[in-house]
């Protein structure tokens, strides 16, 4: 059977692919420790009590055809307003597009700015970028970052590729790492892109930012977020924000994400979106255009909900330091954002028990989760190397519990390799 092209060469997202295999050995009663998929086990982080009543409501009174291809309005009126009081960013309603989470936005950001053969820049690691280059056909320009920037990216790292992209693909925290922009160094990167702009021709396609900042409530300690537009009030006509509960209110499968931006640019997308008909379910859209509002509630269980994501985090980089305090060739990131702490197991060209050299990550996290019973995505799955000794741990999937009982397995593991 002939497919398209696009299709025939699309990669199904490694993520999914190691979280599915793990999935199915704890549903043969394997016990893993399960920080693969950026998700919520819901027995562990549930979403708001007050949202889960209103969810409830909203489908007794009967919400459950289609909404506006934009959103309710009672729910882009509470964005707007919920942006406005905790970020500062004054946006009309209407600036807002509600979508079945991020996802979709992101991919419509995409299609609505993107030729086929445009270059679009984004760092590496980062999320899915390369999925969405293919998927729109762009010339997809990954810029490696280093540890010693928290694999942030720099201006200067940047700066050689900006001239002729259509789009620069930010995320903070970041998804792999849960790493931040500091204000300065975003401060640097948004100068970039306005003196690109000013450099262009009139007619010609300006550099559009795409800035994901879907984690930005969940912060720990003194992290600050930062947020281009707040930063350089000139780039509100070139930046595209997507936001969301997903993620803060741990209800990734409540799907109700918003993106945000240029009406021009946000109109477009709406459009394309309403073809797809990626829409989040109206009976959710109402539960939280009311829950929004309710700023106690909010803070409420951001507190605890924060507090609790924290500790496993934390648990997470203590027990690699102790790792690494007794020569271990491990490593790890302070925590910073979201849900996800950034690992270091630099153990490629040793030997597994069954005799197996280990010569990518990939074939490490295999051993991992045969050996430690522990499952990692290595950075190879955004966009780095297969020898690159990093990983992704994400917390929301496992319990405290089952963290700390991990750490132990996971020293035996490495004691294992010779």
């Amino acid at each position: 059977m002939q497919v398209s092209r696009m299709a025939g060469s699309l990669i199904g997202s490694e993520i999914i692919k190691i979280g599915n295999e793990v999935n199915d050995m704890i549903r043969k009663g394997e016990q893993i420790c399960n920080l693969t998929i950026g998700d919520f086990d819901p027995s562990i982080f549930p979403i708001p009590e007050e949202l889960q009543q209103e969810i409830t409501l909203a489908y007794q009174a009967g919400h459950t055809n289609y909404p506006p291809a934009n959103g309710m309005v009672g729910l882009r009126e509470a964005a707007a307003a919920f942006t406005k009081s905790r970020l500062g960013l004054e946006y009309s309603p209407n600036d807002f597009l509600v979508a079945g989470g991020s996802r979709p936005l992101i991919y419509a950001t995409y299609l609505a700015l993107v030729d086929p053969g445009d270059k679009v820049v984004f760092p590496v690691p980062s999320w899915n970028n390369n999925h969405y280059c293919h998927l729109s056909s762009a010339q997809s320009v990954m810029v490696e970052t280093r540890a010693e920037n928290n694999f942030m990216p720099t201006a200067e790292e940047l700066a050689p590729h900006l001239e002729g992209a259509t789009l620069l693909a930010l995320c903070s925290p970041l998804n792999p790492t849960g790493t931040v922009f500091t204000r300065e160094g975003l401060e640097a990167i948004c100068d970039l892109v306005l003196a690109e702009n000013k450099r262009r021709q009139p007619g010609e396609k300006p550099l559009y930012l795409l800035y994901d900042q879907i984690y930005w409530l969940l912060t720990f300690g003194t992290t600050e977020h930062y947020d281009p537009v707040n930063l350089r009030p000139e780039l509100r006509d070139y930046t595209i924000y997507i936001d969301g509960i997903s993620k803060c209110l741990a209800a990734t499968g409540v799907r109700v994400g918003y993106a945000f931006g240029p009406l021009a640019v946000i109109d477009k997308m709406k459009a394309i979106l309403g073809h797809v008909g990626a829409w989040a379910p109206k009976a959710e859209q109402v539960a939280t255009a009311k829950y929004l509002p309710q700023a106690e509630k909010v803070d409420g269980f951001m507190s605890q909900f924060k507090d609790k994501v924290q500790r496993s985090l934390t648990t997470l980089h203590q027990g690699l330091q102790a790792l690494k305090a007794d020569g271990y060739p491990v490593d790890s990131m302070v925590p910073m954002g979201a849900i996800y702490l950034t690992a270091k197991l630099d153990v490629l060209g040793k030997t597994t028990p069954a005799g197996q050299v280990l010569t990518t990550t990939k074939e490490l996290t295999s051993y991992l989760i045969s050996e430690a019973r522990l499952a990692l995505v290595p950075f190879s799955a955004f966009g780095n190397e297969h020898t690159a000794p990093w990983f992704r741990m994400s917390v929301g999937g496992a319990s405290h519990e089952s963290i700390e009982a991990a750490l132990p397995r996971l020293r035996a593991a490495l004691d294992a390799l010779v």
